[in-house]
């Protein structure tokens, strides 16, 4: 764990809780079928809830050169993670660690949003899209 992880853990103890995904959030199946080599796309169709399957697409998207459409899938996991998020408690700020497994898809599908954001040269949106991960779990920044 980083300096910067292990300082922020300390500050926290008294602060805002972690917000943890439900254990049996969408995320979790979804990464099952991915890793059955799944093609993202029919996944979406099944599941457009899944912060992770637009977090593939986006990802997908940037590995084709099309930064455009990476974005517009990134910020909708980014934008159906944070409805997720909400549902479990979060409150618009505080830490959402990346240790807790259905978590991972909203904080992909966040860091590929500030990757975009950067390739299309929006360098506001990609500031704070890296002040969000800071706070969300510093480690992820190492």
């Amino acid at each position: 764990m980083s300096e910067a992880a292990d300082a922020y853990r300390s500050r926290n103890l008294l602060g805002i809780p972690e917000t943890r995904l439900p254990e049996d959030f969408v995320d979790v199946e979804v990464a099952a079928a991915l890793a059955e080599h799944r093609p993202p796309r029919d996944l979406a169709r099944e599941h457009p809830e899944s912060p992770l399957v637009w977090a593939e697409l986006a990802q997908d998207a940037l590995c084709d050169g099309d930064q455009i459409a990476a974005y517009a899938y990134a910020r909708t996991g980014y934008h159906r993670g944070l409805d997720a998020l909400r549902r479990a408690g979060w409150r618009g700020q505080g830490p959402i660690p990346a240790s807790h497994a259905p978590n991972r898809g909203f904080l992909k599908a966040l860091a590929l949003l500030g990757e975009a954001s950067r390739r299309i040269e929006d360098v506001t949106e990609a500031d704070r899209v890296q002040e969000f991960l800071q706070e969300a779990d510093p480690s992820l920044l190492a």
